[in-house]
């Protein structure tokens, strides 16, 4: 696939994160270091004359980003981790966290520890925006983008609309973490700010509110996949909810 050539050109190389990946025992269990580069392909004129991050990709946040979704997925193969990344940078972008459309996409990840310095295993994907049609749920709260989904989890961008509660509730069968992206929310009652990501362990309450006037967004990383039937709306008072312990990722 030959990318156009009238895209300016974003890479972002040498991140390293440590995660679980890959589908021997150990790597169950025990995080390795990943190696990402990436490279988006998008317009970037109207940032150089008008000077705004909203014009542009903020560095910090997709970096934090991307560690997120790979931290929190658990992947077992690099190819699904390589897709889900492609499929959230080319994501339309919501508006509470405004930026350019990203039009194509080339990720690059790699496993340097993977095979005990016999080699480096390593793969790349490009990816258009049109390789990833609109999977848009409609929800009581508003919106959920499902941006990618394999059998051992699922990512998404829920999107509360606004003067809206997402309710209370728990799930029996799901491990999931959460990433404020907008900093408009409130999480059990309280604000919280965005890059900031919580976990949520099987039966544990949690809440999200949008008391803004613009529609507020999370990450979302389901372990395994969302399943429907798991979302169980609990009677919990908002002042007896807790969070667990926070991980700030931008």
């Amino acid at each position: 696939m030959m990318f156009r050539k009238h895209y300016d050109r974003l890479a972002l190389r040498g991140m390293r994160f440590d995660c679980i990946i890959g589908l021997c025992d150990h790597e169950r269990v025990e995080p390795q270091p990943v190696e990402l580069d990436v490279v988006l392909h998008f317009h970037m004129r109207r940032a150089a004359h008008e000077g705004r991050i909203a014009h542009t990709i903020d560095y910090a946040r997709v970096v934090g980003e991307l560690r997120f979704i790979l931290v929190a997925a658990r992947f077992l193969l690099l190819e699904s981790a390589a897709e889900a990344l492609a499929a959230w940078l080319l994501m339309p972008p919501s508006l509470d966290v405004p930026r350019p459309q990203v039009e194509e996409v080339e990720v690059r990840l790699a496993k340097p520890r993977a095979l005990g310095g016999r080699a480096v295993p390593e793969i790349t994907v490009r990816r258009q925006r049109s390789d990833f049609p609109p999977n848009l749920e409609t929800k009581t709260f508003g919106f959920v983008d499902v941006i990618f989904e394999s059998p051992e989890c699922g990512v998404y961008r829920e999107r509360v609309s606004p003067r809206t509660v997402l309710p209370t509730h728990v799930h029996r069968h799901i491990d999931e973490m959460e990433l404020a992206l907008g900093g408009g929310l409130l999480l059990q009652g309280a604000p919280v700010a965005a890059g900031v990501a919580h976990e949520w362990p099987r039966d544990h309450a949690h809440r999200w509110e949008n008391p803004t006037d613009v529609e507020q967004s999370f990450l979302c990383v389901d372990r395994p996949k969302f399943i429907h039937t798991d979302e169980i709306e609990v009677d919990v008072p908002v002042h007896e909810l807790v969070r667990t312990s926070p991980e700030t990722f931008f």
